[in-house]
């Protein structure tokens, strides 16, 4: 287990409530299914995280299955939701 911070941008943020959080997690996906659950977290919140792009330390996960990405120690997860505008 890696411990670290997500952070939210713009409605991530709005649907998450906070600007960001601790992880305490081996994958992104364990880290998100936490977030998740986190304060009882509604449908509106996995609906932005299912759209979003994510950057860990900076690098992009694409479209690699969440479940296989490792998160590493002190690292910054950032949620990423589609931007609207030109």
């Amino acid at each position: 287990m890696a411990k670290g911070t997500i952070r939210y941008w713009a409605a991530a943020k709005a649907a998450a409530g906070v600007e960001q959080e601790p992880y305490d997690a081996a994958t992104l996906a364990e880290a998100l299914d936490a977030a998740a659950g986190r304060d009882a977290r509604g449908a509106d919140f996995r609906r932005v995280l299912a759209r979003s792009s994510f950057l860990i330390d900076g690098d992009p996960v694409g479209t690699r299955p969440h479940d296989a990405v490792a998160l590493p120690e002190g690292g910054v997860v950032e949620v990423l939701p589609p931007f609207a505008g030109g």
